[in-house]
C-alpha cells in the first residue's frame, strides 16, 4: 500500500480548512500529524479515510483515487482496507464488546473463527479480555478506547488512521497501545497515520508533519 495526497483543499462554507496539502507515504511507514486545535489535522485524516470529500486534489491509495469511488464502492473500501481509531469510541450500546468488534467481519464476510482468534490475542495484550462479554457502558473510558482499537485492527487494514488514539489512556497503556499499533502495521505492511497533540508521541514516529492553518509548515 502506498498513499499519496496531491494538492488537497477543503472548505466549510467560507472557512478554508485545508490549503494545498500534499503527502507521499510508502508501505509499512508510520506518520504522526501534529497541530493545534482547528489546524485541519483531523479533517485531513477523515479525507484520507473517505469519510469526508475534498473540494480539490487527490487521495491516491495504491494509485486509486478514492474520490472517484461511488458510495457503495467507498463503503466496501473502508470495510476491507481501512481501520479507524477515533478520539471517542463508536461502540454500539446494544451489543457486547466482542460482538461490536466482530461486526465488520460479519459485514465483510470474513472467517469469524480466524478473526476471533486475533481479537483474543489483542485483548490479552491490551489487558481487556475481561471486557469482551461486557457492554460498552459497563467498562471504563480507557477500556472502551482499547476495545475500539481492537475493532479497528481486527481485519488487518491496509491503512490505519487514528485520531488521538491514546487520549483516554494513562502513560503505561499509551505505550502498550502505540507499540501494538506499530507492530500490527509492520506485520501486515499497512500504513499507520496518527493525529496527536502530544509532541513526545509524534517524535517517536518515523515521519512527522506539523499542520497550521491548513498547511504543512514542517
Amino acid at each position: 500500500m502506498v498513499l499519496k495526497v496531491n494538492n488537497l483543499h477543503k472548505s466549510y462554507k467560507k472557512t478554508q480548512v485545508l490549503r494545498g496539502i500534499s503527502l507521499d507515504i510508502g508501505e509499512s511507514k508510520n506518520l504522526a500529524i501534529v497541530g493545534s486545535s482547528g489546524s485541519g489535522k483531523s479533517t485531513l485524516l477523515y479525507i484520507l479515510g473517505g469519510l469526508e470529500k475534498s473540494d480539490e486534489g487527490e487521495v491516491l491509495v495504491d494509485n486509486i483515487n478514492i474520490a472517484n469511488l461511488n458510495d457503495e464502492q467507498l463503503a466496501d473500501f473502508r470495510n476491507q482496507s481501512i481501520g479507524f481509531v477515533f478520539q471517542f469510541h463508536f461502540l454500539l450500546p446494544s451489543m457486547n464488546c466482542l460482538d461490536n468488534i466482530l461486526l465488520p467481519a460479519k459485514i465483510g464476510g470474513h472467517s469469524l473463527k480466524k478473526v476471533k482468534t486475533r481479537i483474543l490475542e489483542f485483548a490479552r495484550v491490551l489487558k481487556v479480555e475481561h471486557c469482551l462479554k461486557k457492554y460498552p457502558f459497563e467498562i471504563s473510558g480507557g477500556e472502551q478506547q482499547r476495545v475500539n482499537i481492537i475493532w479497528a485492527i481486527s481485519l488487518s487494514p491496509k491503512l490505519l488512521l487514528c485520531d488521538e488514539p491514546t487520549g483516554n489512556l494513562d502513560s503505561e497503556n499509551t505505550q502498550i497501545v502505540l507499540e501494538l499499533l506499530r507492530k500490527v502495521a509492520h506485520e501486515i505492511g499497512s500504513i499507520l497515520v496518527v493525529v496527536t497533540h502530544d509532541v513526545a508521541i509524534a517524535d517517536s514516529f518515523e515521519q512527522k508533519i506539523t499542520i497550521e492553518d491548513g498547511q504543512i509548515i514542517s
